[in-house]
């Protein structure tokens, strides 16, 4: 049997090599691929199927389109100036609690992460706007960069996220059902966030301190009306991208367009745009797409390779010893994807490993049918992925983080103050797939 899958295994222990040599993901893959097809005799012409795959799975996609159109709506959000507005009424709303620009922080987390899904503009940007501040107001270092990381990942979960865009198109569910699915976990995540920071608020207040610097004096019902005026324009973006879906006005494509040209409106308005400005996003949006885009199609030669000498058999025979355990495959992928995380990037697992795993858990009896199985799947799986931005060695959130931090705070740091709240998002996940409902309840009620 070893015998049998020695060319899938000598596969996937290249594919594991090659991405630690630093070489770019999608040329690892494909080189590997066609590599792997011409020690295995594959014939000429089957390579045409990868082909084909390419050019109706990837270049033809029009679900596709909404990837650059989201990401350039959290660029121009990023530029729009809300988030800085948005933690100044936050802060002055929680003056001179202990933890309060704690709170104000997990909080912007959350609605920016409703309103971007860029990882690395969201991590960056709230290090830039927040961490100098609570430093200064003598935050512990380890709280103050770990909320941080975490708090910017929440965007890769939060709907619109990329990561359900890719996930509806490898697992073939609808795209709008996942934008649902998520924001049960989505919200469990911001509130355990939220619960950790009570907690050492309330027990270890020395940790994050009273604000030190002169006390916002505007009356309660001024700072609340700003705030409230503040959150408005995130608020109805995010609405009228998710409404029109969840209504069927429009596509997750058409709903992305809407959020795009919404994005760049509130950032002409609040004077923050300008033609330099717009160049960057479309630069950003390109190289962002387009290493998506590359990495997708190395996957598709990669996998048509993989099957065609007998990977997904391997896959399957292997899984088939709990097949009567249907926990136990589950608790078994979730347990290889957060091994994963640690040296790979949620793109390289998502397409790599979902096409595979996800017919055989489509499978499996959890007492739910198969779309209900796939979208609950796919939604832990988020929950799971986020953590990959979060745990050394590779964890992108941290380098982010550690090169707008100030010099005294190490990486060292950064990896302490993350363990805290990488525990809160497997406690998440757990929840998650204990009780699929999480996940189901607002899809299965919307659609009644």
């Amino acid at each position: 049997m070893t015998d049998a899958y020695l060319l899938p295994i000598l596969m996937l222990a290249s594919l594991m090599a090659g991405i630690f040599t630093g070489y770019s993901v999608a040329f690892v893959l494909a080189g590997i691929g066609l590599i792997f097809a011409y020690f295995g005799g594959v014939p000429m012409l089957f390579l045409s199927l990868g082909v084909s795959r390419i050019y109706s799975g990837v270049l033809t996609n029009w679900l596709l389109i909404a990837i650059p159109l989201f990401v350039f709506m959290g660029l121009m959000l990023e530029r729009s100036g809300i988030a800085q507005r948005l933690l100044r009424s936050l802060a002055a709303l929680f003056r001179g609690m202990p933890g309060g620009y704690a709170f104000a922080v997990a909080i912007i987390g959350i609605v920016m992460a409703a309103s971007t899904g860029i990882i690395g503009a969201s991590v960056v940007l709230m290090g830039m706007m927040a961490l100098p501040t609570m430093l200064k107001n003598g935050y512990d270092p380890k709280i103050s960069t770990g909320l941080i990381a975490a708090s910017g990942t929440l965007g890769i979960l939060i709907p619109p996220s990329i990561m359900l865009i890719v996930l509806g198109d490898q697992m073939r569910v609808s795209v709008g059902d996942l934008f649902m699915g998520a924001v049960g976990p989505g919200l469990l995540l911001g509130s355990l966030y939220l619960a950790y920071l009570i907690f050492v608020a309330v027990f270890q207040p020395s940790r994050m301190p009273a604000s030190r610097e002169e006390a916002n004096t505007d009356p309660l019902w001024k700072v609340a009306f700003a705030l409230a005026r503040d959150l408005l324009a995130p608020v109805a973006l995010i609405a009228s991208v998710l409404g029109t879906i969840v209504t069927g006005i429009a596509t997750p494509t058409e709903s992305a367009a809407i959020g795009a040209a919404g994005a760049m409106v509130l950032a002409i308005l609040s004077g923050q745009l300008n033609l330099a400005g717009f160049a960057s996003a479309i630069l950003d949006t390109t190289k962002t797409t387009a290493m998506i885009i590359f990495v997708m199609i190395g996957a598709t030669i990669f996998s048509v390779i993989f099957r065609k000498l007998g990977g997904d058999q391997m896959i399957i025979d292997a899984f088939s010893v709990h097949g009567d355990r249907p926990y136990a495959v589950l608790l078994t992928i979730m347990l290889l994807v957060f091994v994963l995380g640690f040296f790979l990037e949620w793109v390289e697992i998502t397409l790599v490993v979902v096409p595979i795993v996800a017919p055989i858990v489509a499978g499996l009896d959890f007492g739910l049918t198969p779309e209900q199985t796939l979208i609950w799947f796919a939604v832990a799986l988020s929950v799971n992925l986020q953590t990959s931005f979060l745990t050394p060695p590779f964890g992108y959130a941290l380098f982010y983080l550690r090169g707008i931090a100030p010099p005294g705070v190490t990486i060292a740091t950064i990896y302490r103050g993350i363990i805290p709240f990488v525990v809160l998002q497997l406690l998440g996940l757990t929840a998650v797939l204990l009780w699929p409902e999480i996940t189901l309840w607002l899809p299965s009620y919307l659609s009644q």
